[in-house]
């Protein structure tokens, strides 16, 4: 996935070698890869936890 996403709310990700993403950095980190099914739950209220970590980042083309 090349798209970059930027993280709404901090969390840990248990994907990521436990990798604790905070609020503004961009998902996922260098060198890491995820899958479409791994943003759509980070994405959506679509988890355990019932809330959004990651938005996407929408580039303003001018």
């Amino acid at each position: 996935m090349s798209e970059s996403y930027k993280v709404v709310r901090k969390f840990k990700d248990t994907k990521h070698n436990g990798h604790v993403y905070e609020v503004g950095e961009t998902y996922p980190a260098e060198g890491q890869k995820t899958t479409k099914a791994r943003v759509k739950q980070l994405s959506t209220t679509n988890n355990k936890y019932g809330k959004v970590f990651i938005e996407p980042i929408n580039y303003e083309k001018e």
